[in-house]
């Protein structure tokens, strides 16, 4: 994986579905540290501990663009975008651990305005 920078834009939710979204180049350590209550703040406060979703990045400039754009979406899209691909609300990072395939975890398709990603990288 030499010379790639994967990143992760994120969605941690409580039990009772507070949510917040994140962006990050180390996934399992980020969920890890949001468990783990190292940050303080909003997550440690309302028990943030679930992965619900996320999607990987090739180039930052994409991630980021992307957190700001869920960011400033309303309650109800995000709600959406989870259920999409996870709706019963499971914890994502549950599986951790063990045997699962890279390619299960696909690269955000193209947006206007972001850097030009490779189609698929199976050595995630």
């Amino acid at each position: 994986m030499s010379g790639e920078h994967v990143s992760f834009v994120y969605l941690m939710a409580s039990r009772s579905r507070t949510l917040y979204c994140g962006v990050t180049s180390d996934l399992e350590n980020r969920v890890k540290q949001h468990r783990n209550g190292t940050f303080g703040g909003f997550t440690t406060k309302y028990r943030c501990t679930r992965l619900v979703w996320f999607e990987r990045f090739v180039y930052i400039e994409g991630a980021i663009d992307r957190e700001k754009e869920i960011k400033g979406w309303r309650r109800e899209k995000k709600i959406a975008l989870i259920e999409k691909e996870n709706r019963t609300w499971e914890d994502l990072s549950a599986v951790w651990g063990k045997q699962v395939p890279r390619s299960a975890y696909p690269i955000a398709p193209e947006r206007d305005g972001a850097p030009k990603r490779e189609a698929r990288d199976d050595n995630f």
